[in-house]
Parts: structure tokens; C-alpha cells; sequence
């Protein structure tokens, strides 16, 4: 072990690049070794993990708490991204696949907020289905964060429903990209105005990216992706409303969970 204090518990085999579920100093973490990172065509080699931390920065400017703390550190392979384990409520689900007749119904037959839906489909028993999320502030304040980190893979398995109603995300390494990327199940919102809280966000965020914001990204972004990342920002809070896909290339991931 590099520092003598991570340990490792699990691999999670779900996970595209190499994932351990581990122990650091008596509290799980999650933990991405760089040198587990499996090359992409889009985006340069052993670069994940420090574009995930980046995502955390970016969302402790916010002030949301979307996503959980995550930090660069060694372990058993190496150099890598760690996350705090996060406990979820199994009996919850912020995005579904449902039969299309009930994608109007509410989240979980009671509560007011109503499933939104993303896209139709048919399943393999030529049934049409439905990809619908919640009508949350939480899930808002997601998407609106999705759109500035420019976030290429957030998919249904990576909004963690947790007991209390809030809602992580996770696995932010397909993010900051110089080009437009954003591939999301969250377009349920596509044209409505973004509320006061969501605006002030973006101002605090703005505002950072000129002080200790910049300063702390600039350890694990390059130049460039620094200055478009201001240019979402900026352009997202002149607009002021959801943005729809810009029409060309997947506007969704695969798979969608």
C-alpha cells in the first residue's frame, strides 16, 4: 500500500475502468486508480480521476452538494480518485424505465412531483417504455451542474437516491471536454426558465472561476479547458433556461443505466 492507511474491500465490476470499494481509515471510499483508467478515443489518457475531482470543485461552488467529496490520493495501484461511499435508498428511484401509460403517474404513487419523460422506446417484449426522472430541485440543480461540467455520461445508475430525498451524482470522469459533450437522461426541464436559486449558483460559480475556483482546477485541467468551462457558465446564465440537445451526436448515453 502506497500510505499505509487504504485498503481494499471490493472491485466493483460494473464499472468501466478499474473501481475498488475500499477502507480508509475506518470509512468506505470509493477509489479510481489512474493507472485503471482504460484509454478513449475523446478525451486524453490517465485524466479521469483528476477530471472527477475537478466535478467536486465545481460543485462545492455551487453549493448544492451534488457531488459527494471526492479528493486525489494513493493507494494500493497507485495514484487516484477517492469518493466517500454513499448509502443509498434502494427503495427509491430518481430516473426510470416505465411503461409509457404510466409515465404520468407521480414518483411513487402519492408524491407530487410528477415522473417527467425523456424518450419513448420498446422493450425487448415489443412493450413501449418511457425513460422518466423526477421533477426535483435537486435533480434541477443536477442537470444545471451537468451543463457546466459538460458531463458525456451521466446515466440513470449515476443519480444516487439517498434516504433523505437528496440526490449525488457520481462518476464524473467524461466531463470538461473543449467540445460539446453533454449526454444526459436529464432533459425533462428543456426550455423552462432557470429559478433564482439556480441563477445564483451560476453567479457564485462565475465568480469563482476568477479566484480560488481557478486556482484549484488549474491543478487538473489544462488552460483551455479552464476557459471553455467559463464560457458555459456565462453562456448558460445569459440564456437562463435549460438548454435543449444541440442536434447532432447521441444526446443520451448508452447505456441509459
Amino acid at each position: 500500500m502506497s500510505d499505509g492507511s487504504l485498503s481494499i474491500r471490493a472491485r466493483i465490476r460494473e464499472a468501466s475502468n478499474a473501481t475498488f470499494l475500499a477502507d480508509l481509515d475506518g470509512e468506505a471510499v470509493v477509489y479510481k486508480p489512474i493507472e485503471g483508467e482504460r484509454p478513449l478515443w475523446d478525451f486524453p489518457d490517465g485524466t479521469l480521476a483528476d477530471r472527477e475531482v475537478s466535478a467536486y470543485l465545481v460543485s462545492e461552488a455551487f453549493g448544492w452538494d451534488v457531488v459527494p467529496p471526492t479528493w486525489m490520493g494513493e493507494g494500493p495501484f497507485g495514484r487516484g480518485m477517492i469518493q466517500r461511499w454513499q448509502e443509498i435508498d434502494l427503495e427509491q428511484d430518481a430516473v426510470d424505465l416505465v411503461p409509457t401509460e404510466d409515465a404520468e403517474s407521480t414518483v411513487d404513487g402519492t408524491a407530487p412531483s410528477p415522473w417527467l419523460p425523456v424518450l419513448e422506446a420498446i422493450d425487448e417484449q415489443d412493450r413501449p417504455v418511457t425513460l422518466v426522472h423526477e421533477d426535483t430541485a435537486a435533480l434541477r440543480r443536477m442537470a444545471v451542474f451537468d451543463v457546466v461540467v459538460n458531463n458525456a455520461d451521466r446515466k440513470g445508475g449515476h443519480v444516487l437516491a439517498m434516504p433523505d430525498g437528496h440526490r449525488f451524482g457520481v462518476d464524473h470522469g467524461l466531463t470538461f471536454h473543449v467540445e460539446h459533450k453533454l449526454r444526459t437522461v436529464l432533459w425533462g426541464w428543456i426550455g423552462e426558465p432557470l429559478d433564482p436559486d439556480e441563477l445564483e449558483g451560476l453567479d457564485r460559480v462565475a465568480e469563482a472561476l476568477h479566484g480560488d475556483l481557478a486556482e484549484a482546477l488549474d491543478e487538473h485541467l489544462t488552460v483551455a479547458e479552464l476557459d471553455t468551462l467559463r464560457a458555459r457558465v456565462a453562456a448558460l446564465r445569459a440564456v437562463g433556461v435549460f438548454p435543449p440537445p444541440p442536434g447532432h451526436g447521441p444526446a443520451v448515453p448508452w447505456p441509459l443505466f
